[in-house]
């Protein structure tokens, strides 16, 4: 790609954590990747459980890392998105259908496992069409490498016989991590039964390391046969390495539970005569209970959730953020991230280039940030909805709108469209069945009472500021402690919630008779 040089100057001295990780990579080839060959990025899934936003999160931010490396540097990349689908199953996940089906199959790859879903020739295929489909609609830039294929391709063949020819090695990395009844059977290669076809998990012995032989027992007798081919497949952390050495990965992020995987199979890529990728090791999301979300508990939030209530670009602004800290992942998290995001696009053209570099929206949007935002909050949004109720509609929304926003129609403000449905779809599932207004009492009353009484001289597109300098100038005359008392006490009698909009904003979007029609209720 083309960069600006004044765009790579300021790239190579950011400070922004995927510009640090790139340069971990410079670091790696300070000439560049010998014969001009292209970095390679990974990414990992495991489709054994539903993609869930971790699985998203890692693409992403690992994008980031490449865009930021193209940035700074004239090397060609690739990212592969990598899937471990010739794992076996071991446990029947939570949150799919035709369980007993799944429970029959236990212990084989999952590509060799009916779909639940009735839809793909198995459960991987399934789950990783999913995966793609997202990847696809976000605009990633991929390609996508399905362990199955390379293993029953034979592309991994000769690294195969790599390990059988290191096998000695690999054990004496492996055996001191491991508790002694789980030594007594490990080994790095699981052949695949010609019974039962299940994925074993017994000691082998290599016969022929050049041939790709071992022997094993299997329901009591003693088998000789290839791993090649797609006869087998080899244990986690050995596969890993393997995986970096074949196809000579040189970056690859992950989660902060496989800190002790990736310290492992960085010792067996150096015996299999590779190198460890750089990598970022990243925090876990969490569920709104502080829990590990897991694809197999479907705990936490779905790809869908998400975008049933939020932005594709709020997703990835709270993927970007803090990549080192764990974050809760729940709805609550949603709206604020919303606004966040724009908040951070409507500041990105007024910026220095180091500034730019800094902001998220630089990396989400890979440069080519939209110049305007939408001319109302997410937040405001959800505040009009919930007064309007769960039954309230888009063009109900858009007739709010007409004196906020002149002309405004989704044909002239799609952002803002989507944003619209996007919050009626909160707040009906969300916000409505927890709103409950109460009346006012004390200070409040006088405080509201004249808060009507001064609204009601107003023209009809009465401005926001001049509003909101009438709500502040009664907050700090009304008689209350301090101003956060009296703006709670108009979320909690006007809206139904503790927390809220900027009044001024919210009373000429929702209008001012209407809202001196919510002060009377709330006085009632």
């Amino acid at each position: 790609m083309s960069v600006d040089p004044a765009l790579r100057t300021a790239a190579l001295a950011s400070k922004a954590w995927p510009y640090e990780e790139a340069r971990r990579v410079l670091k790696r080839f300070p000439q560049g990747k010998p014969g001009g060959a292209p970095v390679l990025f990974e990414t990992g899934y495991g489709p054994s459980g539903l993609p869930h936003i971790g699985t998203f999160n890692e693409v992403l931010r690992t994008t980031m890392v490449r865009r930021a490396l193209e940035e700074m540097a004239d090397m060609p990349t690739r990212l592969v998105a990598f899937s471990d689908d010739m794992d076996g199953l071991r446990k029947v996940p939570d949150n799919v259908p035709n369980k007993a089906m799944l429970t029959e199959h236990l212990g084989k790859p999952l590509t060799r496992i009916p779909d639940p879903f009735e839809k793909y020739e198995s459960f991987a295929h399934h789950n990783n069409a999913m995966l793609r489909e997202f990847l696809d609609r976000f605009g990633f830039e991929y390609e996508f490498v399905s362990s199955t294929t390379m293993y029953e391709g034979g592309q991994f063949d000769e690294a195969l016989k790599g390990v059988l020819r290191n096998y000695q090695g690999i054990m004496d990395i492996m055996l001191p991590t491991l508790r002694a009844e789980r030594a007594a059977t490990y080994s790095p290669v699981l052949p695949f039964s010609p019974k039962s076809g299940i994925v074993l998990q017994v000691p082998v012995t290599v016969v022929d390391a050049e041939a790709g032989l071992v022997s094993f027992e299997d329901e009591g007798e003693t088998i000789t046969q290839s791993i090649l081919g797609g006869q087998a497949k080899l244990q986690w952390k050995v596969d890993w390495a393997m995986r970096w050495v074949a196809l000579g990965v040189d970056y690859e992020m992950s989660g902060k539970d496989l800190t002790d995987s990736g310290i492992q199979s960085g010792k067996i890529a150096q015996v299999l005569g590779g190198r460890k990728p750089e990598g970022l090791i990243y925090e876990m999301f969490l569920d709104e209970k502080g829990e590990k979300i897991s694809k197999s508990k479907g705990n936490g939030l779905s790809l869908e959730d998400w975008l049933s209530y939020g932005t594709e670009e709020s997703l990835a602004f709270y993927a970007y953020r803090e990549p080192k800290s764990a974050k809760q992942l729940h709805l609550g998290v949603i709206p604020r991230a919303v606004d966040e995001y724009f908040q951070f696009r409507s500041t990105y053209a007024g910026q220095e280039i180091e500034k730019k570099l800094g902001n998220p929206v630089h990396h989400i949007h890979s440069g080519k940030v939209p110049a305007d935002v939408p001319p109302v909050t997410f937040g405001l949004l959800l505040n009009l909805a919930g007064v309007m109720g769960p039954h309230a509609t888009a063009p109900q929304v858009w007739g709010y709108l007409a004196n906020y926003v002149p002309d405004a129609t989704a044909a002239t403000h799609p952002e803002l469209a989507n944003l619209i449905n996007l919050a009626l779809a909160y707040n009906r599932d969300h916000v409505a069945p927890t709103l409950q207004r109460r009346k006012a009492e004390g200070v409040e009353v006088a405080a509201l009472n004249r808060l009507d009484a001064e609204l009601a001289p107003l023209p009809a597109d009465a401005p926001a500021e001049d509003i909101q300098n009438i709500v502040y100038e009664i907050g700090k005359t009304g008689g209350f402690e301090n101003l956060r008392d009296w703006f709670k006490a108009l979320y909690e009698t006007l809206l139904g919630s503790s927390a809220g909009p900027r009044m001024g904003s919210f009373i000429a979007l929702y209008g001012i008779a209407n809202t001196r029609k919510l002060i009377a209720e709330a006085l009632a």
